[in-house]
């Protein structure tokens, strides 16, 4: 398995693409529920077959991925080659990013000196899926990329 199993809500979620993955297979709904009740095994192999095929079209379309704490944000893009990070660190203690009150003070006061920026770029050191599950397995989350390209563009205006 290159990832980890999909949850039990997640395959509720994907019953119809579960279904036609079985049926790619030969298995019908009545052989499905023998071999649930008699091939552990086999039951395991497939599972962990769908998830791994499911986390792999996932990861291929994610181009941003955040991770954010009540202190830091960590930005990362995703190129085919590396992944690019703009890490930004608050060090006022009494803010928390995570709510809407501490990302409000955030906004008005993302220029001054308790804010810190960095960029950092990094070529994969597994497989580009590989790294980004590692990312979303630490409490990434997969987004649009929003708030890395508002970032890029601020640090390259403050660059001039």
């Amino acid at each position: 398995m290159k990832f980890r199993r999909l949850t039990k809500e997640q395959f509720e979620h994907m019953n119809q693409e579960f279904g036609a993955f079985l049926a790619t297979r030969g298995i019908d709904k009545k052989l499905w529920d023998n071999k649930k009740a008699t091939e552990s095994s086999e039951v395991d192999e497939l599972l962990d077959e769908f998830s791994d095929l499911v986390w792999d079209a996932v990861l291929e379309k994610a181009a941003y991925i955040e991770n954010i704490s009540s202190n830091h944000m960590y930005l990362f893009k995703c190129f085919d080659q590396e992944i690019k990070l703009i890490a930004i660190e608050v060090g006022n203690s009494e803010i928390d990013l995570r709510d809407s009150e501490g990302f409000e003070w955030f906004k008005k006061h993302y220029n001054s000196d308790y804010i810190t920026y960095k960029r950092a770029a990094k070529a994969y050191s597994k497989t580009k899926n590989g790294d980004k599950f590692e990312l979303i397995e630490k409490g990434g989350v997969i987004t649009k990329g929003t708030l890395y390209d508002w970032f890029e563009d601020l640090l390259d205006l403050s660059a001039d």
